[in-house]
Order: C-alpha cells, then structure tokens, then sequence
C-alpha cells in the first residue's frame, strides 16, 4: 500500500495553518491599498513619511552565481516562505498554491496582549541575474508588499538577497517607506503611538536575526550529492 494513502481508523491530517484564514484571504483579495502608492517615489520624512534601511551580512558564498545549496538559496527559502519575521510580533498567512506576484498575505501582530489582522498584497518582486551593485554585479531576488484598508500603516516594505557576484559576499535587506494609517479605536491609537514606532525598528531588527539563525540552521543541514538537504 502506498504510504499516501490513508490507513483505516487514522484522524484526518490537520488542515495547514493558513486556511484557517481562507476567508480573511477572500476579503482582502478585493481590498484597496491604503495610501496612493503611485506618488511613493516623493514621498520623505519632511512630508512625513519615515524611510528606514536595513542589512545583515549571511554566510559568503564563493564568486560567482549562487550556489544550488549555499547561503543565497537559503535565504530565498525562508524569504519565499516569509518565515524570517520574529513569530511573537508577525505572523504571515498566504496561499501557498497563490504565485508569489498575486499574493494576498494576512499578517497576525502581536500587540501586549492582542493579536491584530491586516491585509497586504505582495509587489515588486525582482529576480535579477547581475544587477550593479555599489560594490559590483549583484545576484537579486526578492519582494515587497502594500498595505490594505484596514492597516494601522500606510506604506510599503522590500525585502531582498544580494549577492555580490565578484567577491560573494551575501546579504539580507529591508527597505521600508510608512507613515501611521488611520486608527478609530482611540485605545488602539493611542498604543500605536505610543509604541508603533519601536515595534517597527524591532520587527525589521529581529528579523534580520531570525533570517541568520535560519539560513545557518539550512547551511548546517546534511546535504546530498544533489545539493538537496537530506
């Protein structure tokens, strides 16, 4: 008997994590973005928006593409899979089956004792064999996405992997343009306030964390000759 099939009397395979939000999923496919996205490019902190850039350095690869099984390729996994974000603060939920440039994603914050839900749409994503780089060509992969109606936020973030394909030198990067969104839950306002911007440096801090934890835990794996971890 083949071991897909179900054998008699065994419980039903728990259903995955993100179909518990099928229908928030629904709903937020038709949502708008939130704030005028086209004017993006112009948009600075002396109109009141907040850019924020970020960076960790990964595991060196050797020069050249990246390899089948080294750093940048991992990385892609866990970018691919949005697993990086630190779980106590994000948590994403998306269609896997959904491609990655018509992602609807549901992000569950966590807040003091609350868990809040917002919609985003995935954008932008790049894949670029050798694009110029500051320090050369640059192997690049990566997205952003857009907030929906309904976010605490306005804004866009970008998440990307650069190789540097003349020395191998790889690197995780965050790209981020916000301003608060509209709040009508005056406890809710308030908080964000109050702490929305230090939840903001944290999120894109841990992460860069938790993306180096995770690409060293993938490279620490056996491997076989295939380049696939065992």
């Amino acid at each position: 008997m083949s071991s897909l099939t179900a054998q008699p009397g065994a419980p039903p395979a728990a259903p995955a994590a993100w179909e518990k939000y099928r229908d928030l999923l629904a709903t937020y496919a038709h949502a708008k973005v939130n704030y005028n996205y086209e004017a993006q490019q112009a948009y600075t902190p002396a109109t009141g928006w907040r850019l924020d850039d970020y960076a960790t350095d990964l595991p060196a690869e050797d020069p050249g593409p990246p390899a089948a099984a080294g750093s940048f390729a991992a990385a892609q996994d866990v970018l691919r899979r949005y697993a990086f974000p630190p779980p106590n603060l994000i948590t994403g939920y998306f269609d896997p089956q959904q491609p990655l440039d018509e992602r609807i994603m549901v992000l569950r914050a966590h807040f003091l004792v609350f868990n809040f839900y917002f919609g985003v749409r995935i954008v932008d994503v790049v894949d670029e064999a050798a694009q110029p780089g500051p320090d050369g060509p640059e192997r690049v992969w990566g997205y952003g996405y857009r907030t929906l109606e309904g976010h605490f936020e306005k804004g866009q973030i970008n998440f990307s992997i650069h190789k540097n394909l003349m020395t191998g030198a790889v690197q995780f990067r965050v790209h981020a343009v916000s301003r608060k969104g509209h709040i009508g839950n005056p406890f809710y306002w308030l908080g964000f306030k109050l702490f929305g911007r230090t939840l903001q440096r944290r999120f894109a801090r841990q992460s860069l964390v938790r993306m180096r934890g995770l690409v060293a835990a993938a490279l620490a794996r056996p491997q076989t000759k295939a380049g696939v971890p065992g």
